[in-house]
């Protein structure tokens, strides 16, 4: 699934519709954000049923200020446009667990199995 990039004018809609997201709330500026990127889309291409979106926080304030972020990259974890988790990691194996926690990995893949990574 592609990454989709969130405003402060679709991102209620967006995530509304969505069953199951995440968001990674980035900024330009952060070296480790992009950095992140990459592994970032990986994941999404793996997890078929989640809507993996992105927010640079200074272009979206509206969205920004829905979640309390201390650092980024931040990912925010969502049910049916409802925050569920929100953490700071760039640590790939990290969001996994955290979305398997939080999704369910059956729920996310719809049952296709996984290569343990």
């Amino acid at each position: 699934m592609a990454v989709e990039q969130l405003t402060d004018e679709n991102f209620e809609k967006k995530l509304g519709d969505a069953e199951l997201a995440v968001v990674d709330f980035h900024a330009a500026w952060c070296g480790m954000c992009v950095i992140f990127r990459r592994k970032f889309v990986e994941l999404a291409s793996e997890f078929p049923r989640v809507s993996f979106f992105v927010c640079d926080v200074k272009r979206a304030p509206k969205l920004r200020s829905t979640v309390d972020i201390e650092e980024v990259p931040y990912f925010g974890l969502y049910i049916e446009g409802e925050l569920m988790d929100g953490f700071s990691t760039t640590e790939a194996g990290n969001l996994r667990e955290r979305l398997e926690a939080c999704f369910g990995a059956d729920r996310m893949t719809g049952g296709k199995v996984l290569p343990i990574r």
